[in-house]
């Protein structure tokens, strides 16, 4: 295991894309003793945050394989900035600007000896190797699977399941079972709808393994911060070892529960109680039968009855 401060022990907040993790990032990160790293597993990561060039959407990464990555993580979160590999790719005034703003952000996260908060859903098939790695505390958000398939469906996105299949450690030691469909899917695209379902199922059927073996992680639901995120956050604030004080409460309150006029795509504001059932809006009543029929296995180890009816 890398040694690390016990003070600036990381925290990884991972689960799956669209589950929320930016929200609860930032709000873990108004504490004034951390600070936030976005998605360096990201396949389009600033080079100036992570010298390492990742092949995969969810890369798996273990003691196996971790050999290319093992020393660039370490900067990282320890907030070593490379501006010269962010400098060959400047094209305009604003990406110089853009590249003095975060060189001089991660040194003074590195000056003050902030606490990194890692943000990356790109990550959850890696967050064991680097929970042990690193000491990372290790936050997991669980997302309802009508909302994930009705968020993919709003933003039209898509995966390639071929990056799972070309991942021969993830397919031995996890995804086995799943080869056969991950092949057909590879072969032949299918609508949205069957693709989100299916990645919603391999993400949470990983989060489920994690869920037995590692009982010391955070595991959290979308929902249950959404219907309450200031006494849930006070609650995960108190688990990471951070003071939660009256000016982080206030902020929480305007990030969620933002009015109609407030909300926008380029913030995190949002109305947070609401969002919950975005999904209803989003699918229609045979795509939602659909999703409950084929998530059912998974997700009624995670939501009731209840969870799919407001």
């Amino acid at each position: 295991m890398y040694m690390i401060d016990h003070n600036k022990k990381p925290i990884l907040v991972t689960g799956s894309h669209r589950s929320g993790s930016t929200w609860t990032g930032r709000i873990i990160a108004l504490s004034p003793n951390v600070a936030y790293i976005h998605e360096p597993f990201n396949l389009y990561h600033r080079p100036g945050i992570i010298k390492v060039k990742l092949n995969y959407w969810f890369p798996y990464i273990c003691d196996e394989n971790d050999y290319f990555c093992f020393n660039a993580f370490k900067d990282c979160i320890n907030f070593k900035y490379y501006w010269l590999d962010e400098l060959r790719i400047a094209k305009s005034i604003k990406d110089i600007g853009r590249l003095l703003r975060d060189y001089f952000l991660t040194k003074k996260y590195a000056i003050l000896n902030k606490r990194p908060l890692v943000k990356d859903p790109i990550a959850v098939f890696s967050a064991e190797w680097l929970a042990k790695r690193f000491n990372m505390d290790v936050v997991v958000l669980i997302r309802h699977p009508a909302a994930f398939v009705g968020s993919l469906k709003k933003a039209k996105w898509k995966y390639p399941f071929i990056h799972f299949l070309k991942q021969p450690l993830l397919m031995q030691h996890y995804l086995s079972k799943y080869r056969p469909i991950l092949e057909e899917y590879s072969k032949k695209e299918k609508d949205i709808i069957e693709q989100a379902i299916l990645l919603w199922n391999i993400i949470h059927y990983m989060i489920l393994k994690y869920r037995d073996s590692n009982p010391n992680w955070i595991f959290v639901r979308h929902e249950d911060l959404s219907i309450d995120p200031i006494e849930n956050f006070r609650k995960l604030y108190m688990r990471l070892g951070l003071k939660f004080s009256p000016d982080i409460e206030k902020k929480i309150s305007d990030y969620s529960f933002a009015g109609p006029q407030e909300l926008n795509s380029n913030n995190l504001k949002r109305d947070s109680r609401k969002n919950i059932w975005s999904w209803k809006r989003r699918l229609t009543t045979e795509e939602i039968k659909k999703v409950k029929e084929n998530t059912y296995a998974i997700a009624s180890q995670f939501y009731s009855e209840k969870d799919w009816a407001e």
